[in-house]
């Protein structure tokens, strides 16, 4: 069957078995290998991607399911070479080890601060919670997802208000 996405802003159209499950799609048919592969059961939250902004276990999501919404993956985080404050917060504040749940973790985060720009711990820890690290023990996730609530990101539109006239 064809399926049509966007997939980081641009639309994609593919010839995909009705069973394939949008991990293997976005990995094997796009190349996008930010996104990872754990469990193959929605326990360990690495695969984690953006569908229509809400955090997505693309491991138990078909591909035909996604036809016709907005897939945002770890690669299209960062606008060209400037980082979201999230990926930035990661490398601050030393929210990885190993990387393995970094991508699931930074999707999460990210639609967690658009919806709660100043979240708190608890609220921090609540929605990472479908999500295991094996290396870090959380904390340092916890603050690197504090330093992007407090370090969000400036548009083009802010930056433009912040100019002063000469």
């Amino acid at each position: 069957m064809q399926v049509t996405m966007t997939v980081n802003g641009t639309e994609v159209t593919r010839d995909v078995e009705p069973r394939r499950l949008l991990v293997h799609y976005l990995r094997e048919d796009l190349g996008l290998t930010g996104t990872h592969w754990g469990c193959d059961t929605s326990n360990c939250g690495v695969c984690v991607v953006l569908v229509d902004g809400e955090p997505v276990k693309s491991c138990t999501q078909l591909a035909a399911m996604t036809a016709g919404h907005e897939v945002r993956t770890v690669e299209g985080l960062a606008e060209g070479a400037t980082l979201d404050p999230v990926q930035q917060g990661f490398m601050e504040e030393h929210g990885l080890q190993c990387g393995f749940c970094t991508p699931g973790m930074m999707l999460t985060a990210r639609a967690l601060l658009d919806r709660e720009p100043d979240p708190d711990e608890d609220v921090i820890r609540e929605a990472i919670s479908g999500q295991i690290c094996r290396c870090t023990g959380y904390a340092t996730i916890v603050r690197s997802i504090r330093w992007a609530a407090e370090h969000p990101a400036t548009t083009s539109d802010d930056a433009a208000a912040q100019e002063v006239p000469a």
